[in-house]
């Protein structure tokens, strides 16, 4: 008999340990997940916890009524305790420190907010108060737990870049990491850098090419008609000198052109940037109308012979190459390649610019007869983004402000011409241009753009030159 007993006390036992385990375990909450309060059975819902020592409320604070988000991880017992008042319950859940540091008596102090810790969050991140974090192209501060902003106009905007991707414009346009981060206005300022045309330029007369306009082609890439005679785009960084490349990439193959490729090399740009002194601010703009000058009177060695400098800057001034006239029209180097492998230092020059008709066939006659031309156009900010496809400007609600007009001034060499379907399923007529923004712009450094109706002032100015061979030149 008394044997039974202990075996029904030890089961009895049993019962009410499995019980209260499974009760137990039942208010016991994954930190990683939400905890909410049952409003409709709330005190049986709630477990009393054993008091432990630590700070709770002290640290999150303390909440008047009912407050369900008043609530911080109680690790000892792995759950959740309140800092609430309504914690303060026959089956109180409040945290161990409630009453000491919440009540103190009746009358004790006022129930404190939960207070945020010093300084201020951003994508779940915490920062010191006077921390500084940079936001696309605009500074933010950390001050009094709030994030204060400069308010400049970025070159980058993503909403813009997602408004032309949804559209049908005829082209798509890409987020560059190299013009992430810059302003608007540095766009304008670093990455162009021509001058608008002076009043000499543009009252230069026209000169027309004897090309059969019968004989045009629907597509012309000057590349094919000379291998290796044109040369591809080059990459001016942050060097406000697209006046320099361009000029110099024309000339380039120009002078391969008219010698048959006996002179194939690539124009050095950074001559021109470096030693074109006059009326010119190197990495700070420049003029092409004196960039043609300085190819006529003193000429340009070879971009092997004076290559980029690694980081270009306006502090990139000082002239690495001189030359001398031999009293027959050609000079000479007087110093050796600023490359110290690279031997010939021969000098290259051209004959006076002209300009060609902004009639769209007398471009193309030009182009096909004569080889590539530069083109003076304008540049909006959605130019940036170009990726591949026919460019045609599209306007947009932040559209920039009219103080940047004289920076928007950009030079680049036309090379060819198409036709392709574009926008709306509707056949269009592009150029083929070439940008000096690296290969990894565009497409493989170029880019398309309508033809025939003077897209963003492509049309309005073309300039080309010959190159100044003597007879001794002549293949």
């Amino acid at each position: 008999m008394w044997i039974g007993y202990k075996i029904l006390i030890f089961f009895s036992l049993m019962t009410e340990i499995c019980a209260g385990t499974h009760y137990l375990s039942g208010g016991e909450v994954d930190p990683g997940l939400s905890f909410t309060r049952n409003h409709t059975s709330f005190e049986g819902t709630r477990h009393k916890r054993a008091i432990f020592q630590g700070e709770y409320c002290r640290r999150f604070g303390c909440c008047e009524a009912r407050d369900d988000t008043c609530v911080t991880q109680f690790y000892e017992a792995n759950a959740l305790c309140y800092c609430d008042s309504f914690c303060e319950r026959d089956t109180s859940d409040c945290c161990p420190d409630y009453k000491s540091f919440c009540r103190e008596g009746k009358d004790g102090p006022p129930l404190q907010q939960p207070l945020d810790p010093e300084g201020c969050s951003r994508d779940s991140q915490h920062y010191e108060e006077g921390s500084v974090i940079k936001e696309n192209c605009n500074f933010c501060t950390c001050s009094g737990q709030q994030w204060k902003c400069s308010q400049h106009v970025c070159l980058v905007l993503p909403e813009l870049i997602d408004h032309i991707n949804k559209g049908d414009y005829g082209w798509t346009a890409q987020n560059y990491s190299q013009f992430w981060g810059m302003t608007l206005e540095e766009g304008f300022k670093f990455r162009l850098g021509t001058l608008p045309p002076s009043p000499m330029l543009l009252s230069m007369n026209e000169m027309t090419a004897s090309y059969p306009r019968a004989d045009l082609p629907e597509v012309f890439i000057a590349s094919y008609k000379w291998p290796g005679w044109t040369h591809g785009p080059l990459d001016q960084k942050n060097c406000a000198a697209s006046w320099a490349f361009s000029t110099a990439s024309v000339a380039a193959d120009r002078i391969a052109i008219q010698s048959k490729g006996r002179y194939t090399a690539n124009l050095s740009p950074q001559n021109l940037i470096s030693c074109c002194a006059k009326n010119r601010h190197g990495c700070n703009s420049g003029s092409i109308d004196r960039a043609w000058w300085f190819l006529r009177k003193r000429g340009l060695v070879s971009h092997a012979c004076y290559p980029l400098f690694k980081e270009q800057s306006t502090n990139n001034n000082s002239c690495a190459m001189a030359s001398r006239s031999d009293g027959r029209g050609k000079r000479h180097a007087t110093r050796p390649c600023p490359n110290s492998f690279e031997k010939s230092n021969r000098i290259y020059q051209c004959s006076p610019p002209y300009r060609i008709s902004s009639n769209e066939t007398e471009i193309m006659r030009e182009i096909i007869q004569n080889g590539p031309v530069q083109a003076i156009m304008q540049v909006h900010e959605d130019f940036f983004y170009y990726k591949t496809g026919i460019y045609r400007h599209v306007v947009s609600t932040n559209e920039e402000p009219e103080k940047y007009r004289k920076l928007r001034t950009h030079a680049v060499k036309l090379t060819g011409w198409g036709t392709l379907r574009g926008a709306q399923g509707k056949k269009e007529k592009f150029w083929i241009a070439a940008n000096s923004w690296g290969k990894s712009w565009g497409e493989n450094g170029y880019f398309r753009i309508l033809r025939g109706v003077n897209e963003s002032d492509i049309e309005k100015l073309i300039i080309a030159a010959w190159g100044q061979l003597t007879s001794s030149d002549d293949p």
